[in-house]
């Protein structure tokens, strides 16, 4: 199986927050394949929220523009909020129950097949719940 990059919202590098995806601090991005994950680099959510604007569409195409920049494919976080029918056109959505950052890269590892299924709908795929 060929490696995917995955980005985890995070805003200390060792847990997921509790707060919607593009409210993260920053997104930890990994080489990962059924067998393993490698760090790659922590890059700093640098898209301005527009004030009182929810769900805004420029903070969604922000975030994916940093994202695809750096050739991540999914997006890993225990809460999404609206943006999410947005941002699914363009990442696999995978929503997480777990607070490690660690014990998430272990269940993307063995669910890189059901997510790589997913990733080949383009922009008609569903997020996943893991």
């Amino acid at each position: 199986m060929k490696k995917i990059k995955v980005a985890f919202a995070t805003d200390d590098g060792k847990t997921f927050m509790s707060r919607h995806f593009g409210d993260a601090d920053y997104y930890d991005i990994y080489t990962v394949d059924d067998e393993q994950a490698d760090f790659i680099k922590r890059i700093s959510n640098t898209v301005d929220e527009e004030e009182e604007v929810h769900a805004d569409p420029k903070k969604a195409k922000g975030i994916a523009s940093l994202l695809l920049e750096e050739n991540v494919s999914i997006v890993v976080s225990k809460i999404f909020g609206p943006n999410i029918k947005r941002i699914k056109k363009k990442f696999v959505c995978v929503i997480v129950k777990e607070e490690e950052i660690e014990d998430g890269i272990h269940k993307i590892c063995e669910n890189i097949e059901k997510i790589y299924n997913e990733w080949e709908k383009g922009a008609e795929r569903q997020h996943l719940s893991l």
